[in-house]
């Protein structure tokens, strides 16, 4: 399976961005699909998942509450709603996929197969 990420940009503080992973070459079925990100100098960092036949999600500590994670099965796409962005949410994000969900997992770049490539998102005034 192929991702495609995309809906960064530029935000102001306190505003808000969707990104989208888009599915290609076959359908998420059993996949857990998560978003990553990093920001220079840093390791890439978890931030949601979800699993894509039960809509059950995972989420950063620092996100919770600001950030949703959701799917959309007609369009095999999976989102991530961010409001109330913070100047340190600025980063390249990045979808990702595995097979299937890892129960106790999912907050690991190693626990991920597959890798879209990453979107920028610049939150500044």
């Amino acid at each position: 399976v192929q991702l495609q990420a995309s809906g960064g940009g530029l935000v102001q503080p306190g505003g808000f961005l969707r990104l989208s992973c888009t599915a290609s070459g076959g359908s998420f079925g059993n996949y857990g699909i998560g978003w990553f990100r990093q920001a220079p100098g840093n390791e890439r960092e978890f931030v949601a998942a979800i699993r894509w036949s039960t809509g059950s999600t995972l989420y950063a500590d620092s996100v919770k509450g600001r950030f949703t994670i959701s799917r959309d099965r007609a369009k095999n796409t999976v989102y991530l709603q961010m409001n109330s962005l913070k100047a340190e949410n600025t980063a390249v994000y990045f979808c990702a996929a595995r097979p299937r969900w890892l129960v106790g997992g999912m907050s690991r770049p190693d626990d991920y197969s597959y890798w879209g490539q990453g979107t920028l998102v610049t939150v500044s005034s």
